[in-house]
């Protein structure tokens, strides 16, 4: 959603737009996520961020017990029948993509490197340019220790960012 589309909508989803955003910023920021871009720069340009972002996607899917009370399969089902429910509400292209995430549970999806790996290959397939983001599986299964450590690093700095933030958006 571009530019300030989003107060077009209810207050409720307008604050999940600017948490999104938010979520975005600090991730783009952070200075471990910028050494996991570093490796991938090279040969992914600004792809480098898209695919990180995915691999950081996987290393919660596969550790999501860790980090939330309610198993991942349960949790993307509730999740999923929540995004259907709104599903009238959303952009266009979303409400044309939603349907092919509810179907291969795509959140669940990413704990296995297939799953990661089917989606890098989709990205890939809809970029302007040869992105390679499919190739990019093989720099995950070469770094992994190294791209999950980053992860683990990484991960507890946004739960707190954006803890605080959401109290922040709460209260306004």
């Amino acid at each position: 959603m571009k530019g300030n589309q989003y107060q077009d909508y209810e207050p409720d989803i307008a604050k999940g737009v600017l948490l999104h955003r938010e979520i975005d910023r600090f991730t783009d920021s952070h200075e471990v996520v910028s050494e996991s871009k570093k490796r991938l720069s090279e040969k992914y340009r600004h792809y480098s961020g898209v695919i990180v972002d995915m691999f950081y996607d996987h290393f919660l899917a596969k550790n999501f017990s860790e980090f939330h009370p309610e198993d991942l399969k349960t949790f993307s089902e509730n999740h999923f029948k929540r995004l259907v429910a709104f599903q009238n509400q959303m952009p266009a292209r979303a409400q044309h993509m939603l349907p092919y995430m509810v179907a291969n549970n795509w959140l669940l999806a990413y704990a296995e490197l297939k799953g990661i790996h089917r989606a890098l290959s989709g990205l890939s397939r809809r970029t302007k340019f040869d992105s390679k983001m499919d190739e990019s599986i093989q720099d995950l299964t070469k770094h992994y220790t190294l791209f999950e450590q980053e992860f683990r690093l990484f991960f507890p700095d946004i739960q707190s960012h954006i803890s605080e933030f959401r109290e922040d958006l709460i209260n306004s």
